[in-house]
């Protein structure tokens, strides 16, 4: 976009022009009249009324109410599109240092901080960091509560120990979902500096940076909806998976055709069932997508046999008809029966799934580990793959969250941990724990609402 100033300010904008243009030439006329050796005085009366009149015009046009919105509303939105614009590649260090390098001329602040509660990303108007920990104090209730704060007292947050003359702040929430991302913060000498205007400017940036990180979020979440179509689509016709198991139907028809049957035809509606849609959200029954794993968890036992590979579902009768998105527990069983099958006795996978109460965690405002906020909790779906195979080292747990650590069926682990965090929320989490020799364990936790 460009920088044209907008059509309001164009008619005040040309007559300023002219006011000033003659103003100009009054006043070399005037020069002129006064040096030369004959003065024409009725001349200079008139430029000089002249000048006047248009200095009384320019002066008018300045201080026009509708004038001066104008320049504020084209000032406004120019800045509001280089905002955007440093915003463009989501909320970072540098693009949080860009933001209150351009907010802290605009809003008459002594300083700009914007902090996610753990660190503080950017800051303008303060040198060192000796702030930081007293804005990730002011951070604190704003995090849990989602609510713009004015704080002018040391009962809210405690100024005594900045370095620079800071006595009043304004801390508006940065809000993406139903959760509070970060914080935006506004310092000043004293409570005196805080008028309505600097609290609508606060406010009205907040939404804005909110706005934007909301979109970003959602295009993200839009692109990984699309590789994960295509990610299932390569599931479908992924030809080492199709291969394996038409090779061991083949085999069977001689020695054992009526097993080779029935495997043909759960092929076929494994096969089918991968090509249904699931709802408008991308959600399917939990029972679903368990019973789609259980079925292709039959080509490999008929690949394996009975003796080297065994799959055990525990009690989840209660949680079955949850919506979860799918391809979120093959991926799981299939990267076990690949990785973790020794090559000598038998592989037994477990799927556990229960409703759990988790305590609800936020900042204490000092940077440190989340702590649990006491008598709150939420509500969530945990899933648990379990096996007993060759385990892994703490590397190749590490390595498993990469995007090039992908099953057979062609969908990566960190597909199935970002998939959850878009569904059900940052909080969210993939979790794997390893040992050599003594198996895997990944848990899925969904929470479901607040």
């Amino acid at each position: 976009m460009d920088n044209k100033k907008s059509p309001m300010a164009s008619p005040y904008f040309a007559l300023e022009m002219l006011a000033f243009t003659i103003i100009v030439v009054c006043v070399i006329t005037l020069g002129w009249q006064l040096f030369s050796h004959v003065t024409n005085w009725g001349l200079f009366i008139a430029v000089a009324g002249v000048m006047s009149l248009a200095a009384i015009i320019l002066v008018t046009l300045i201080n026009d109410p509708d004038s001066i919105r104008a320049r504020q509303t084209d000032s406004m939105l120019k800045l509001a599109r280089q905002t955007l614009a440093a915003l463009k590649d989501g909320l970072s260090p540098t693009s949080a240092e860009r933001i209150c390098v351009l907010l802290l001329p605009a809003t008459g602040a002594r300083g700009v901080i914007i902090t996610d509660g753990e660190v503080v990303l950017g800051k303008a108007g303060f040198a060192g960091d000796a702030l930081c920990p007293i804005a990730l104090s002011a951070a604190a209730a704003t995090l849990e509560t989602g609510l713009p704060r004015v704080l002018v007292s040391p009962r809210d947050v405690d100024f005594s120990a900045a370095p620079v003359k800071v006595r009043a702040a304004i801390v508006v929430p940065l809000i993406v979902g139903k959760g509070t991302r970060a914080t935006l913060q506004f310092y000043y000498v004293n409570a005196r500096r805080i008028s309505n205007t600097q609290m609508s400017i606060a406010d009205g940036f907040g939404q804005l940076l909110s706005t934007q990180m909301a979109a970003l979020e959602l295009e993200a979440q839009t692109k990984l909806a699309t590789t994960m179509q295509l990610k299932a689509l390569q599931n479908q016709i992924n030809p080492h998976f199709l291969f394996n198991t038409l090779n061991t139907i083949a085999a069977l028809i001689r020695t054992d055709p009526m097993r080779a049957r029935s495997l043909l035809r759960e092929f076929a509606t494994f096969y089918r069932t991968s090509l249904k849609d699931p709802d408008e959200q991308g959600l399917i029954l939990l029972s679903k997508e368990i019973e789609q794993t259980v079925r292709y968890f039959s080509f490999e036992e008929a690949r394996f046999g009975t003796d080297r590979v065994a799959l055990v579902l525990g009690e989840s009768e209660d949680v079955e008809d949850i919506p979860v998105p799918a391809f979120i527990i093959q991926p799981l069983v299939e990267n076990a029966v690949r990785h973790a099958l020794p090559a000598e006795g038998k592989l037994t996978i477990r799927i556990e799934a229960e409703l759990v109460d988790v305590p609800v965690m936020r900042q204490d405002g000092r940077g440190a580990a989340p702590v649990p906020v006491p008598g709150k909790t939420r509500t969530a779906l945990v899933i648990r793959v379990i096996d007993d195979g060759m385990g892994m080292t703490k590397e190749a747990c590490e390595n498993i969250m990469h995007p090039e650590s992908s099953t057979g069926a062609g969908i990566a682990v960190k597909n199935v941990a970002d998939r959850i965090k878009g569904y059900f929320g940052p909080e969210s989490s993939m979790q794997v724990e390893s040992a050599l020799g003594e198996g895997t364990t990944v848990t899925l936790t969904l929470f479901l609402g607040e």
